[in-house]
Order: C-alpha cells, then structure tokens, then sequence
C-alpha cells in the first residue's frame, strides 16, 4: 500500500505525535494530503522538556492542532518499579490515555510513527500497539528511516536530521527504582552535553550513583577536550563519570 491510498482510506484520524521524525512526517504527509489529522502529545516524566517544545513547533509549523496531556507515569508501580517489560506498560497506559483523548474528539482511528525499519523484537512496545489497534501507516506502506529522513528534507521539516531520542527512562536499568528526582538529574546531564555541542548521545544512570556517557567514536576526543567543564558540571549530581569505550555509530 502507497501511503496516498492510506489517506484515502483514512480521511479523519488522530496521531500519537512525539515531534521525532517519524510522527513529524506522517503529520506533515496527512496534512498534505488533505487529511483532518489531530496530534496528541503526552508529557510523563520521562519526555524532557525540549522533545515537548520541538513537537508544540513542529504542530504550529504544520497548523496541525496539538492537545497537550500531562500524565504522572510514576503513580503506576507497575512503570516505577521498573520491570524488564516496563516499556510494554508504559506504551499500553499511554496508548489507553490516547484512545480516551482521541475519542474525545471524536477520532475513531489512532495512528503513530512506527515506521518499516524498527525491529518488533526490539520494541516490545509494539506488542502494545497491536493490542491497542494502533495503525502504524509508515510502517505499512513499507518506509524506513532513511528514506522518511529524505522526504521531510525535501518537505523543508526541521526533523529531518534529528537524532533518534528515546525516552529518559531508558537511561536507567531494569530492576532500578525510577524516581523522578533521578530522571531530572539524567535530564540535565544530558542537557549540559547537548550545549557543549555534543549529538547523538546518552547518559546512563549506573548504579550506585555513575554517569556513564555514551557517545560515538568521532566524539571521544571532544570529551576528552571538555573533562573538565563535563566533571564540574556533572559531578554534583553524581557520584562518578565514566566514559563508554565500546564504538558506537
């Protein structure tokens, strides 16, 4: 199926919007097309601040209505507890939360970004979009990352070459109790990174108290450059900061 067929079939439906790259074009390519599409964007703990101003400018930018809902994912032991399985959860709390907005509205039809190339066996969050009969049109129609990232450059979307980002409880292993003071120290960090000029990254929470960072191998030296600054301005927040030496791409 082309993803013009789609639209077709689907004139009037909701999306699960993140302001990534993925959501970001079938937002732009509904619009496009003609489609009466709404973006739904929920705030948990576990989404920093700027994934929420990018997805508020990426809807204006479209005039796609946006609906803001602000959730407390922690209140659920079953996502604080932080289980092996907790992203099926999460997704399966969210996607229940989404449905309820979405029908709201009046959308009988919920969409999201997934697209050709995320790997099932990877996502256990997509168990939860099956479950949930949650669409994934880019999925679908058979488009993979590199070729939405060359659409939405030719579309003129600011997304176009935006690092994937996964959610901040990412950064801290299973079994770990997630705490929000944790999640903003994480956030932080990463934040003071992204500053000092670094791309594509993570930081994980290693216990008991280490900031391990994750970069690619081009951006070794560029650490090295910067320890200084990095320690001062991590270290009140953790106990230790190591460097991740296996090469990430």
């Amino acid at each position: 199926m082309r993803l013009q067929e789609f639209f077709r079939q689907n004139p009037r439906f909701a999306v699960a919007f993140s302001g990534g790259v993925d959501s970001s074009y079938l937002l732009y390519a509904a619009k496009a097309a003609g489609n009466d599409v709404h973006a739904y964007f929920i705030k948990t703990e576990f989404q920093p601040q700027f994934e929420l101003d990018e997805a508020k400018r990426m809807a204006e930018h479209l005039g796609v209505s946006l609906t803001v809902d602000v959730f407390n994912i922690l209140n659920k032991q079953s996502i604080a507890e932080n289980p092996p399985d907790r992203c099926y959860h999460c997704k399966s709390i969210l996607l229940k939360r989404l449905w309820e907005l979405a029908s709201m509205d009046g959308y009988s039809v919920l969409c999201d970004g997934t697209n050709a190339d995320d790997d099932e066996n990877d996502r256990p969050g997509m168990r939860a979009l099956r479950e949930h009969r949650v669409i994934s049109p880019l999925r679908t129609c058979e488009l993979g990352k590199a070729k939405i990232r060359i659409l939405s450059e030719q579309a003129g979307l600011f997304t176009h070459d935006k690092p994937a980002y996964a959610c901040l409880a990412t950064r801290i292993q299973a079994g770990t109790v997630i705490k929000l003071e944790l999640l903003k120290k994480i956030e932080h960090a990463e934040m003071v990174l992204f500053d000092m000029g670094f791309s594509d990254f993570r930081i994980r929470m290693m216990p008991p108290g280490t900031a391990k960072i994750q970069v690619s191998g081009r951006q070794w030296d560029e650490v090295a450059a910067q320890r200084t600054e990095i320690l001062n301005a991590l270290t009140p927040d953790f106990d230790s900061v190591v460097l991740d030496l296996v090469v990430r791409k």
